[in-house]
């Protein structure tokens, strides 16, 4: 059988959710979709592990020993058990799903909101459709790649994101924009990434990604996250699963009220990472100001409490806390942070006065999904090299992108450009430029963008004297141009 391509999965997968257009919320299909795809690709290797092992060793007992598969699937609940059953697909499916959660510690809860058992939503024959579309396709490994199938899961993410419009922001970052902050993250192999705000686990997986690419072992990366919504956190377990990833460790909870990633389960001291990367909510009203005001008990509050309607500084003293002894941190950050004033300022001025803060990236307007607002990212070091201190690299690069007509993107190029800029620390007319802390300290600790570097053409200088000279002389053309027209008049008889 000939390998699926990415385009031929895409489509497949996509029709999918048209056969359950119009009888659920577009916003919920991908909770059922991806939940079938995960079982589906789960029976499938399952099989496939099976008959290896039985070309292997020609005994059923030792194919079927859970030693010998990733992931145990109890007697009874495979993908052909479920298509015996004409009526109550719904309550065979769910059954299927609780029993493999049950079987399998890593996969706990994975499918805990994927309930197909309502004949409202899912009739039988709506159920019938979606299986037999699914049947159309083997998710073997030898049939579909774990990478092929892990971009084409990606690719669904981002449809539903767009179909989702605001909500999509909840769960997805443009993969551009991770892209972005990878690239000026590096992380390289033995590393740790943590994502605190994980979502549906791109930055995560863009860091996997990038090793790839550079040509080194992305399995050596030891990859965390955490996750507040259960849903979204379903979705990246199961995003990483479908890449071959089944040693990350990401946990459930609201990352500033109950961080998961700690010393010890007893302790109050968190773990440290070598990488740390997010895109927290924008301006997060209800964040926890009440666990914090009196202070942390973690002791992420450094550098003060963040004001009680704004939760982003929150996060980054959250990430920061995070970070080891050298680690390396980009976030995405709605520009506010930059320059607002009050218990925000005196955050910000901790961190640049510590230097901490290597570099700000304005980005474009209106590249995520249920927001148009200006936003940067922001990378904090704990160890700058030498000829990095004492300075803060401004990057405006707000007029990086490709326009588009719902959303802006990032190109390659985009990303090329300014990934570049931040790699070399450089001056760079109209673009960026290496600022020191003594200017900055100047303007109160502000670091508005626009502060430091003008995208616009600078005016030319004016030559004064040569202006007045130029604007006597039209005074004497206007002047003649008065009396030729008052001779004219004259002569037609309108002078009284």
């Amino acid at each position: 059988m000939p390998k699926l391509t990415l385009q031929e999965l895409e489509s497949h997968l996509w029709e999918s959710a048209n056969i359950l257009r119009g009888k659920i919320d577009s916003s919920d299909y991908k909770h059922y979709i991806f939940g079938l795809l995960f079982f589906k690709r789960l029976c499938d290797v399952w099989e496939e592990e099976y008959t290896d092992r039985m070309q292997t060793y020609g005994d059923e007992d030792m194919a079927r020993d859970a030693e010998e598969h990733r992931f145990h699937i109890p007697e009874g609940h495979f993908w052909s058990d479920v298509r015996k059953h004409a009526v109550n697909i719904g309550e065979h499916l769910n059954s299927a799903f609780h029993a493999i959660e049950d079987a399998n510690l890593r996969l706990k809860d994975i499918f805990q909101d994927v309930d197909f058992n309502n004949k409202h939503r899912f009739p039988d024959a709506t159920l019938e459709l979606l299986l037999q579309h699914y049947d159309k396709i083997r998710l073997r490994k030898c049939d579909v790649e774990a990478d092929i199938l892990g971009n084409a899961y990606e690719y669904l993410i981002a449809q539903f994101a767009d179909d989702a419009g605001k909500k999509g922001g909840e769960f997805y970052t443009p993969k551009m924009v991770v892209r972005l902050i990878v690239e000026c993250l590096k992380p390289e192999e033995e590393m740790s990434v943590y994502d605190p705000t994980c979502g549906s686990g791109g930055m995560l997986l863009e860091s996997f990604h990038h090793l790839e690419r550079m040509g080194m072992n992305p399995k050596s990366l030891n990859l965390y996250g955490q996750e507040m919504n259960l849903n979204t956190w379903a979705i990246c377990k199961m995003n990483l699963f479908l890449h071959d990833i089944d040693d990350a460790f990401v946990e459930r909870g609201d990352t500033l009220r109950d961080p998961k990633h700690k010393v010890s389960e007893e302790s109050n001291a968190l773990k440290t990472f070598d990488r740390v990367i997010a895109n927290p909510p924008f301006s997060l009203k209800s964040w926890g100001y009440k666990d914090w005001k009196d202070g942390d008990k973690f002791g992420r509050d450094k550098y003060g409490c963040p004001p009680k309607s704004y939760g982003d500084l929150a996060f980054v003293q959250h990430m920061a806390a995070s970070l080891n002894q050298n680690g390396k941190m980009g976030v995405v950050l709605p520009h506010g942070i930059l320059f607002r004033g009050g218990a925000e300022g005196k955050i910000r001025q901790g961190f640049l006065q510590d230097d901490r803060i290597e570099a700000v990236i304005g980005i474009a307007t209106n590249l995520f999904y249920g927001t148009g607002i200006p936003a940067c990212i922001l990378i904090i070091n704990n160890n700058k090299p030498v000829d990095r201190k004492g300075k803060v690299l401004i990057i405006n690069g707000t007029e990086d992108f490709v326009d588009g007509k719902n959303q802006n993107t990032l190109s390659d190029e985009n990303i090329k450009k300014l990934s570049d800029a931040f790699e070399k620390y450089e001056d760079i007319e109209r673009f960026c430029r290496v600022v020191d802390l003594s200017e900055i300290e100047e303007n109160d600790f502000n670091l508005n963008i626009a502060r430091y570097v003008q995208t616009t053409e600078p005016e030319p200088p004016v030559d004064v004297k040569a202006e007045l000279q130029t604007l006597k002389e039209l005074l004497v053309q206007r002047d003649d141009a008065e009396a030729v027209m008052m001779d004219n008049l004259r002569e037609l008889g309108y002078d009284s």
